[in-house]
This record gives C-alpha cells, sequence and structure tokens, in this order.
C-alpha cells in the first residue's frame, strides 16, 4: 500500500513542476525577446534576405552635376501691365457694356459718367479763359503805358496780380478738366457736357467689373481693372538653401495646372532678401505668348540650374518616408543563434538638385563620407522590410 502511495506522490509532483516549468521558459523566451526589439532607424535582415533583396552598397561621390531645381509659384504681370480704373471726381454711370474677359485697348471708352461737377468745371474754365484774355490784354497795355509814364507803378502792380491770378485759375482748371478726360482745347462754349467717357489707359482685358447703369459711384471706387497679358511674369517661390543655385539668365520650364504642355521662361531678378518663413521670390519673364496661361494661375517649374561638385548618390538610393527623405548606411554584421544577420540604419537626408541618374544629397552634420557605406540598390526593399517589421510575441 506504501508503495503505491508514493507512485501517486511523484506523479502529483511532476504534474505541478510542469506547468511552472513552462511558465519560467515562456518567461525566458520573452525576456529573451525584448532584448531582440531594434531602434526605429534600424532595419534587420538575414543573409538570404539580403540576397534576395539584391541590396548592394557604395560610397557617396563627389559629382559636378547640372539639373533642375523643383519651385512652385503663380503666374502675375508687371504693374504697369495692371490698371485699376476710377473716376476723379465720381458721378452716376449713364451706360457700359463691359464684362470680365472683354479685350479693350488703350483710350477705348469704358462707361460713360454724368456728374453736374463737370459742367461747373467745363463753365468755370471758360468764363477764366475769357477773362484772361481781357487782362492779359490789359497787362500788356498797362506796361506800355507805364514805360511812356502815362500810369504809375501801383497800377501796373494791380493789373499785373490780377492777369497772373486768371492765368494759375485757368493752370488749375485745365488740369482739372484733363483729369475727367475733357480735353481744354476742344472745349467751346456750344460743347459743354455733363457726361464724360472713362477710358482705358492701357490695352489688355477686363479683370474686374465693379460698375452697372444709374450707380453712383465715389472718386475711391474702383469701376474696372485691366489686365495686359501680353507680357506675363513667374512669382516663384523657393527657401533659402537654394539661393546660391539660381541668377538672372538662367532658363526655367513650368507647367499649369495639371497640363502636359511645357511652357519657357527666363528668370530677370532674384530676391534681395529672406522672409520669416525662410523663403524668397524670383521673378522671370513668360517667353512666348501662352493663350492658356493667365494671370492668377498656380505653376509648377523646373529651373535649369548648375553647380559644382556636390556629394551626390543614385537616385534610387533615396527613399521617402512619412514626408521625408532618407538614404540606409551599413551598420554591422551580427550572429543570432548562430546565424549571420545584417543591420542597417535610416539616415535622414535633404535632395538637391537632380540629373535623373544622380541626385544630390544633403547629409547631416557630422556624416563621414569616407567611412560609411551606403545602400545604392535595394534601398526600396529595405524601406518595405522597415514598414512591415513587427515585434515578435511569445505563444
Amino acid at each position: 500500500m506504501l508503495k503505491y502511495y508514493n507512485i501517486l506522490l511523484v506523479l502529483f509532483s511532476i504534474v505541478l513542476i510542469t506547468p511552472v516549468s513552462c511558465m519560467q521558459d515562456k518567461k525566458v523566451n520573452k525576456q529573451t525577446k525584448e532584448t531582440e526589439i531594434l531602434p526605429d532607424d534600424i532595419v534587420e535582415l538575414r543573409e538570404d534576405q539580403v540576397k534576395l533583396a539584391e541590396i548592394e552598397t557604395g560610397t557617396i561621390e563627389n559629382r559636378s552635376m547640372s539639373g533642375a531645381l523643383k519651385v512652385n509659384g503663380t503666374v502675375t504681370v508687371a504693374p504697369q501691365n495692371l490698371a485699376t480704373v476710377c473716376m476723379p471726381l465720381g458721378g452716376f454711370i449713364k451706360t457700359t457694356n463691359l464684362i470680365p474677359g472683354t479685350p479693350v485697348k488703350k483710350g477705348q471708352p469704358l462707361a460713360i459718367l454724368e456728374n453736374q461737377q463737370f459742367v461747373d468745371i467745363q463753365q468755370g474754365y471758360l468764363e477764366a479763359k475769357n477773362r484772361l484774355e481781357y487782362a492779359e490784354a490789359e497787362f500788356n497795355r498797362h506796361n506800355e503805358l507805364y514805360k511812356d509814364d502815362v500810369y504809375s507803378q501801383k497800377n501796373v502792380q494791380q493789373v499785373t496780380a490780377e492777369y497772373k491770378s486768371l492765368k494759375a485759375q485757368v493752370k488749375g482748371l485745365e488740369q482739372k478738366l484733363a483729369l475727367i478726360g475733357i480735353d481744354p482745347l476742344k472745349l467751346r462754349e456750344d460743347n459743354i457736357s455733363s457726361s464724360v467717357a472713362l477710358v482705358s489707359p492701357i490695352s489688355g482685358y477686363v479683370k474686374t467689373v465693379n460698375a452697372n447703369i444709374g450707380k453712383f459711384v465715389a472718386p475711391s471706387d474702383v469701376l474696372f481693372e485691366i489686365v495686359n497679358s501680353d507680357n506675363l511674369l513667374l512669382e516663384l517661390i523657393l527657401f533659402d538653401k537654394d539661393a546660391d543655385k539660381v541668377s538672372a539668365g538662367q532658363k526655367i520650364h513650368f507647367f499649369i495646372n495639371n497640363e502636359t504642355e511645357q511652357h519657357e521662361a527666363q528668370i530677370f531678378q532674384t530676391g534681395k532678401s529672406i522672409n520669416t518663413d525662410k523663403t524668397y521670390k524670383v521673378y522671370a519673364t513668360v517667353q512666348e505668348i501662352c493663350k492658356n496661361v493667365l494671370p492668377g494661375m498656380y505653376v509648377n517649374a523646373l529651373i535649369q540650374v548648375s553647380s559644382n561638385k556636390v556629394t551626390a548618390l543614385p537616385s534610387d538610393a533615396i527613399v521617402r518616408f512619412e514626408e521625408k527623405q532618407y538614404i540606409f548606411i551599413f551598420e554591422k554584421n551580427k550572429l543570432e543563434d548562430n546565424k549571420p544577420f545584417t543591420e542597417y540604419r535610416m539616415v535622414e537626408i535633404r535632395k538637391g538638385v537632380s540629373d535623373g541618374t544622380f541626385t544630390e544629397v544633403i547629409l547631416p552634420e557630422g556624416f563621414d563620407i569616407k567611412s560609411t557605406h551606403v545602400v545604392i540598390k535595394g534601398a526600396y526593399n529595405l524601406l518595405s522590410a522597415r514598414k512591415n517589421a513587427g515585434e515578435m510575441s511569445c505563444s
């Protein structure tokens, strides 16, 4: 009986020990696997995975490159090709037939306005002009008589003052007439009018219309905006790091909206100061008349740049991840469970000019170009491994 009791005791002990042992094994495995968790910038591959990914390493080169700098901007015009049209004295709009997009010529009437002040100015000018003619005759007569000692100096001074006052009055009214678009030389007593034509100061097309019949407008009201699109400009925005890559005379290829048609421009002026957001502006003239290119349009542009020797890599060595640019560098070889593994590290860089095959890389401070081996082939496979990497778990 005692013999059977001892056998049962041994069996019971084995049942108790087995779960504890499993738990200890799992704990050890868990601890081991925790030590295998890699930093976010490290990608680890087995020897066979390295061969399958066709990974090759090389060194960063110093190359003389010419390429294209990608920038954005808008189409605009020079100040002399954009006109804001107002009526200096205001008035009621009598007639207008313009809509946005209507082509106009310089001097073409845009609208007819009426104002009682127009009549007053014309009447005052003609009256002052008639008095000036009489005053001028008196001035000349008194000066001749003064020379013959017929009139006193006081009388001559009075006539002279009146003559000069009327002369200034007439000149002032002439300027007012010219301001509202009336030629003083053509004004007569029988052609006084309460209406004047508001004319276009430049040739182009109507961009904005803020006028309708019967509307009263003040001198500060903008009635029309005229744009001449024959001489278009590009206003491009560059970052300060690219300031030394552009200069006057460089060629630009640009595209509008989603069109594939390429247009050409040439830089004529670069910014002389950096904005608070570390950007500056570059201006270029559009080289040809493009009917589908209009002021205000958004453009994508390629500036043809040339540079001295720069640090460069094959373009396929640079990958994009979470809106940033990276390269992979060889970190080390190691053994795990007697199996060879290789670690690669992701390094953030910035891209410069590119000729399609090679791309300039702006490296972080302290980067050792001579001794660092960079992945020049298979970088996208490493990026896929980085994205799909997961922590090992115990089951």
